[in-house]
């Protein structure tokens, strides 16, 4: 039985290798060395052992972005307890869902989630806060206990087959489920991803766009680079386009952990010309589709390499990627070494390239299963591979472009058609942010109908645009109807949210 623990892969190696005094996190209150950090990991991992967590039972991270963050999820994955993270911005309800789906014995809060698990109601569970106060019995102050523990802490004997991480689904279609995945999935998925695409190296510095519950920005921003002794970047605040540019400017980053929505707000912003970029190699792009146009128009902005690529949590991390210096507009990029992924038609057979089809992925991180879902699991896992519900097409060089979710499909005039197609073709017009498009009846037929937030000081109408995409597309995929929004409704890892979108009016 070969050992292995992602906690002491990760940070400890890190020690062992010489790098102790090498920069691990950046935060606003100042820099953490790996040293410094495998230190604050003992001392937390006693904690959580002194409260309850156990190996193999789960640790809810309930907990804004910054040091206390990554040494608590690397904390408990030393111990061989198993990391689950959810959004810091949610109702009571949704803290409830989470709190009975994972039968965490042990949460870790701050002031902006507590008073909210509160609500949900943590029943015996003890709640570790940070930054805490007039705290009610079965709560403990993080600083306090942290302070008082021991900073040794023997390594749990796992190995690579142990379960370690759950990463959750977005909700999009229904309540979000855990894809359960063992310790081999981030060391496969830094190997192939961090290191055979992007080559990620210790001097690199990543700064994300989204919060480090979702595990596309936490895996770059502080697993990744701490493989190589790089660094990561994290702070507490909401993204947007100012805090962004003000983090560049004090930290210089290297790589930039990004989604179509800010690269947007980035390219609109009013101030985005006086931006000093020059310290970004490369902008990395995922969690939903990336308009050809967006990327022209990020490029022309600037003139920093997007990477775009596609994963999953079903397949933990990123399989379909472009590579650095080598970008294709408009296509997700070449299979990750490593994975395999073919184009599939209803039966299951491999579709002609240029013909769309369902991608199915395989490789070495596919998660296990959906916790406590045996019918979604049967229905999506087959041994290593994932069947994704992602209509993809193929071309003759292996560059797969995306073509929406299956189940998203519109059937309009008798024809099949793809929301995402209309809303790429949109999002092209000089006047248009970001624009959504779902379905309606119209005497019984579907017909398109687009959501549309206009750029500031825009004046545009609905039949100008609905002129401008007939100019471009076939006319069954004209919106017959245009509808102009503040905003348009988000997931938690800011996927525009579909099932929201059908039932506005």
């Amino acid at each position: 039985m070969t050992l292995f623990n992602v906690a002491d892969h990760f940070v400890d190696r890190n020690l062992t290798l010489g790098r102790g005094e090498r920069v691990a996190l950046y935060t606003p209150d100042g820099a953490t060395t790996y040293a410094e950090l495998a230190a604050l990991v003992n001392r937390v991992g006693n904690v959580l052992v002194d409260l309850g967590a156990r190996r193999g039972e789960r640790v809810l991270l309930a907990l804004s972005d910054g040091i206390e963050f990554v040494a608590t999820w690397y904390a408990a994955q030393k111990i061989g307890a198993v990391t689950a993270e959810v959004y810091t911005f949610l109702q009571p309800k949704d803290y409830r869902y989470f709190l009975d789906y994972t039968g965490a014995s042990v949460v870790i809060a701050d002031p902006v989630t507590l008073d909210l698990l509160r609500e949900a109601g943590v029943d015996d569970r003890q709640v570790l806060v940070v930054g805490g106060t007039d705290l009610r019995p079965g709560e403990h102050d993080f600083t306090t206990l942290v302070a008082q523990a021991p900073d040794t802490l023997a390594t749990a004997d796992t190995t690579r087959d142990d379960i370690a991480i759950w990463k959750f689904t977005t909700g999009s279609t229904g309540a979000p489920k855990a894809c359960v995945h063992t310790a081999a999935s981030p060391i496969v998925s830094h190997e192939a991803y961090a290191l055979g695409v992007l080559g990620i190296t210790e001097d690199d510095i990543v700064l994300p766009v989204p919060k480090l519950f979702f595990g596309y920005a936490r895996d770059l921003t502080a697993l990744y680079p701490f493989g190589v002794g790089g660094a990561g970047i994290a702070f507490p605040e909401r993204t947007t386009a100012e805090k962004l540019f003000e983090l560049i400017a004090r930290f210089r980053p290297t790589i930039l952990v990004n989604v179509p929505t800010m690269m947007s707000a980035m390219v609109a912003h009013p101030a985005a010309a006086a931006q000093d970029l020059s310290s970004l190699r490369l902008c990395t792009s995922a969690g939903e589709a990336l308009p050809a146009e967006l990327h022209r128009k990020w490029d022309e902005a600037f003139g920093v390499e997007v990477v775009d690529g596609i994963g999953s949590s079903e397949a933990y991390h990123i399989y379909i990627s472009n590579r650095p210096g080598a970008a294709r507009q408009g296509s997700c990029g070449q299979v990750v070494p490593g994975y395999s992924a073919r184009v599939v038609d209803d039966a299951g057979a491999a579709v002609p390239d240029g013909a769309v089809g369902v991608l199915e992925v395989s490789g070495g991180t596919v998660a296990l299963e959906y916790f406590g879902d045996e019918e979604k699991s049967a229905a999506t896992y087959r041994g290593d591979t994932v069947h994704t519900g992602d209509l993809f097409s193929r071309d003759a060089d292996g560059f797969f472009t995306y073509h929406g979710r299956a189940d998203d499909l519109l059937k309009s005039g008798g024809i099949w058609v793809a929301p995402s197609e209309i809303e790429h073709c949109l999002i092209g017009h000089p006047d248009v942010l970001e624009c959504g498009v779902t379905g309606f009846e119209v005497d019984g037929l579907t017909r398109p109908r687009a959501y549309v937030v206009p750029r500031p000081g825009a004046d545009v109408t609905g039949e100008a645009l609905r002129a401008y995409v007939r100019e471009r597309l076939a006319g069954h995929k004209c919106p017959q109807e245009v509808v102009f929004v503040d905003s348009l409704p988000r997931t938690t890892n800011g996927k525009l949210d579909r099932r929201a979108l059908r039932t506005m009016s």
